[in-house]
């Protein structure tokens, strides 16, 4: 870790512990090939590996659990028909004996037993039902356990909100729902303004304090549909479906506004680091455009947004992305 620039978080060794050790075959092949390629271990990366590593593991544990149910359902239903069966050659050997002769005292000897027998039979399927919830109720948790990995393996870890993986799910579904003739769907690409200067003055805690209020300000100023995530690193994308760029824009002049009002405070001794800042580039959707492309664009105008001052919101119909190309080229 050391060697590799890896900072010493409980996150980081758990995942380079998970590596040496070679519990989760696909991430261990990841890290190994990026050591032998000595390419550097990002913060994007070292999460989504981390978050990969947690849901095998989690998912071991589940198909653990699911086995042992199954197990001991095959086992209660063995014991079913081993019942039933009992209690078939019973009733057989009750209908053999009514077939001749009986007393009065053989026929009460041998209802006895049939009602002996019935009682048994309803005994053990009360039973039945009770160890047959149980295992229902099993799998129901196993279930639940289920829902929270994928609902894990989509969330960035540090922010709370989507990560990369569920942020290009809901790419994938905007453009498809934009090329079948649906609602306007449109991109906002946000970037911390001077994030670095934060991490190099005040450290990496502070850094992360910075990450989690830009997020927060995200989910506060997006609806249902819409989808706030981590872009990567410093870097994060909204998908607003059913938004066309005029009310596109409008959302990201609320969110750029939200983030600049708050300010940044020294947990520890409450002093006031300043007022963190965002970069927005807007683009909407195209039809029969890719989403790749969509994302270019965007990026083309957060980079516009950067160049003319930052803290600003820059749409691809902004005046000022025309100026930007005419002095590039």
């Amino acid at each position: 870790m050391i060697r590799c620039d890896v900072a010493p978080t409980p996150d980081h060794f758990e995942l380079f512990y998970a590596y040496a050790a070679g519990e989760v075959s696909a991430v261990t092949h990841v890290i190994g090939d990026m050591l032998e390629k000595r390419q550097p271990f990002s913060p994007g990366i070292l999460a989504d590996l981390h978050i990969r590593t947690r849901a095998a593991a989690a998912m071991g544990q589940i198909g653990e659990g699911m086995n042992a149910v199954i197990a001991e359902v095959l086992g209660q239903l063995t014991d079913v028909g081993r019942n039933a069966g009992h209690y078939s050659s019973k009733l057989s050997a009750a209908t053999g004996e009514l077939d001749t002769e009986q007393s009065q005292d053989d026929l009460r000897r041998l209802v006895g037993n049939l009602l002996a027998a019935t009682r048994e039979m309803e005994n053990r399927t009360r039973v039945l039902e009770t160890e047959l919830q149980k295992s229902s109720d099993q799998v129901n948790e196993l279930r639940d356990k289920l829902d929270n990995v994928h609902k894990e393996s989509l969330t960035d870890p540090l922010t709370g909100i989507a990560n990369r993986k569920a942020f290009d799910n809901a790419l994938a579904s905007a453009e498809i729902a934009v090329a079948e003739g649906g609602d306007p769907a449109s991109l906002l690409l946000c970037d911390i303004d001077h994030f670095k200067k934060f991490n190099d003055s005040w450290g990496h805690q502070t850094g992360d304090q910075v990450l989690r209020l830009v997020a927060n300000c995200l989910s506060e100023n997006v609806k249902g549909r819409d989808t706030a995530a981590r872009y990567g690193g410093e870097e994060f994308g909204v998908v607003l479906r059913g938004t066309a760029l005029a009310d596109a824009v409008r959302i990201a002049e609320q969110i750029r506004r939200s983030v600049e009002a708050r300010r940044l405070v020294k947990k520890s001794t409450g002093d006031v680091l300043g007022t963190i800042t965002i970069s927005v580039g807007v683009a909407q959707f195209g039809t029969g455009e890719s989403a790749e492309m969509t994302v270019r664009r965007a990026d083309a105008c957060l980079y516009g947004a950067k160049q003319n001052g930052r803290n600003l919101v820059v749409s691809e119909k902004d005046p000022r992305m025309a100026l930007l190309s005419t002095n590039a080229a």
